[in-house]
Parts: C-alpha cells; structure tokens; sequence
C-alpha cells in the first residue's frame, strides 16, 4: 500500500483516537455517535490545511509560536471543526482549551505507536529514489 494512503490513515486514527478521549472527558463535549466520523475527517483535513498556512505566518511574523505550533493547530481545528459540523460542541472555553490538550496529547502518543505497531512501513525511514 502507498505510504502517503498508509500516513493519512494513521493521522486518522490518530485524530479519532484523541477526538473519542475528550468526548470521554470532558462534560459538555461532545460528538455524536456517528458524528466521530465526519468530525474526524473534517478536523483532520482543516488540520492538513492549516498547518502549513500557520507555519508560514509563524515563521515571518512571530517566530516563538512555532514550538507550540501543534497546539495552535489543534486548538484552531477544534474551532473551525464546531462551526462547520452540526453534531460536534465543544462547551466552553475551558473546554476548548482542555480537548486541545487532550487531542493534542492523545493524537501525538498514538502517532507514535501506530507507525511502530500498525503500520509498521510508516516506521521505517523513507527509501531515497
């Protein structure tokens, strides 16, 4: 299988993975039952998008953001995920912050171990052509 079909599936899972830990978690957030779905593809493609475009103003603009760069980056999906999917809320600022942290923390742990358990080719360095 393709590395990038192999990559975007564990950025997924991994996504999923802290999205279901902060529904758990956190009273007042919340993503329906079928809602985990949408809300994972919708927060990890405007996550894709926004990565690069938050770089790029970081590295101009305010250099000393770029070591939380994730965290803005899940902070910022979080917000644009509630405003485009009806079946996600948040609940708050407290909340906001705390699911950003718990989908920051539960995402990078599961970035880690899916590439060395599932998707063990993701763990091996790229081969150069």
């Amino acid at each position: 299988m393709p590395r990038f079909v192999l990559s975007a599936a564990a950025h997924l899972i991994a996504n999923a993975i802290g999205l279901i830990l902060a529904n758990v978690l956190l009273p007042g957030f919340s993503i329906g039952f079928l809602g985990v779905v949408i809300v994972t593809l919708v927060f990890t493609v405007v996550s894709v998008v926004l990565l690069p475009i938050i770089r790029k103003v970081s590295e101009k603009k305010l250099p000393e953001l770029l070591g939380g760069l994730s965290l803005v980056v899940t902070f910022a999906g979080l917000l644009i995920t509630e405003m485009l999917v009806s079946d996600f809320t948040i609940g708050g600022i407290a909340n906001l912050l705390a699911a950003t942290l718990i989908v920051w923390l539960g995402a990078l742990i599961a970035g880690v171990l899916l590439p060395k358990y599932l998707f063990p080719s993701l763990a091996k360095p790229k081969a150069h052509t």
